[in-house]
């Protein structure tokens, strides 16, 4: 008796441990907006509710409730994305109007509704947790819903799903929240089809599509959202085990740079001279204005560089730049995947202290690597 009680306990502790909240993602700030946004999306869909559509009924707003919870709280879920909104409300009001039509108001034809309306929503790829919900309304609303037919899917269900998307687009972006959720670009800076260095090694995305198909559930995080957590989690390994070695260590001191009042030939003569392919631009405060490099003089504006060109007038002025105190792992997804080359270190006044380049970096990585 003994031995069965001891598995029994295990599996009694194992399940009531599942039971302990989960931590919830995102911060303080993500909470608070999230429950403004839930009231004011519900104050919103009632008004429009009751002023516009001439009253529609309260158990209507009960689905529209959860909808809320996911587009304010949860907006980057699968679940809460536009197509998911409007298609699984839609579609499974569809379902529950023609199934109260077909079957009545009993409890089976309710749950059957719940169950066709799932299906339906997974076919269209358009899952919405409150799409349940809207299918049992649909079914089992009473009189205040039945009565108006086939006009429950485009007048309340539509007009307030439509509504509470609208609100949830303007709010997020005004709030500085992304909506509707795009997985962060891993465009190529040189604009060809193969991916960014840093997704070309470790977890491919035929190995995350093989682990999602292992888990024989469906997973509420998106393939691309999953593949993006691991290129950022590795990124911050190699920040921590690389935290000791920083821009001052690697960086040229001796830098060669132009006034950005030279004529631009000095600025190709300095190139030439140094076989660098691109020079920090200076003020006449001896501040960094911009960086010229070989490429600037081959495609100015579309076409070569005039003769008598200035280099302010050839030189990039927004410059990618870097502190002295700076890890090195910081530059490593600037440098691979966001096309730099030269990276010009400045101190707090913005004069130039040192260049870090590709291949300074990469020297660096491999001594290091390798204990040198």
């Amino acid at each position: 008796m003994r031995a069965l009680a001891q598995p029994v306990a295990a599996w009694l502790a194992a399940t009531l441990a599942a039971f302990r909240p989960h931590a919830l993602p995102g911060g303080r700030r993500d909470a608070l907006l999230g429950c403004v946004g839930v009231g004011l999306g519900l104050l919103i869909t009632e008004w429009l509710s009751h002023h516009w559509l001439g009253g529609a009924p309260l158990a209507f707003l009960l689905p529209m409730g959860a909808s809320a919870v996911l587009l304010f709280m949860l907006p980057a879920s699968p679940l809460a994305q536009p197509w998911s909104v409007l298609g699984g409300n839609v579609v499974s009001a569809l379902v529950g109007v023609a199934l109260y039509r077909w079957l009545g108001d009993a409890a089976w034809a309710a749950a059957l509704a719940g169950a066709l309306a799932v299906a339906a929503m997974r076919a269209l790829r358009c899952l919405h947790p409150p799409g349940g919900a809207m299918a049992l309304t649909a079914v089992l609303g009473g009189p205040g819903v039945h009565h108006l037919g086939w006009g429950f899917v485009h007048g309340p269900v539509l007009v307030n799903s439509v509504a509470m998307l609208l609100v949830a687009l303007l709010f997020h972006r005004l709030t500085g929240r992304r909506y509707p959720h795009q997985p962060s670009s891993t465009a190529q800076a040189h604009g060809t089809q193969d991916p960014p260095p840093t997704h070309r090694t470790g977890v491919s995305a035929q190995d995350l599509d093989a682990a999602l198909a292992s888990y024989g559930e469906t997973l509420d995080i998106d393939r691309d959202d999953l593949e993006e957590i691991l290129v950022r989690a590795h990124l911050h390994a190699q920040r921590r085990h690389w935290s000791g070695v920083r821009c001052e260590h690697i960086m040229s001191r001796d830098v060669v740079s132009v006034r950005d009042d030279a004529p631009a030939r000095e600025a190709w003569e300095r190139l030439a001279r140094h076989r660098v392919k691109a020079l920090p631009v200076l003020d006449a405060n001896s501040c960094l204005a911009g960086i010229v490099s070989l490429h600037d003089f081959f495609l100015h504006h579309g076409k070569p560089a005039p003769t008598d060109a200035l280099v302010r007038d050839l030189m990039t002025r927004e410059v990618i730049v870097a502190r002295p105190e700076q890890a090195i792992a910081d530059l490593v997804s600037g440098f691979s995947d966001g096309g730099l080359h030269h990276l010009p270190v400045v101190d707090g006044q913005r004069r130039v202290v040192g260049m870090v380049t590709q291949s300074d970096l990469v020297a660096a990585l491999f001594q290091t690597g390798r204990g040198g």
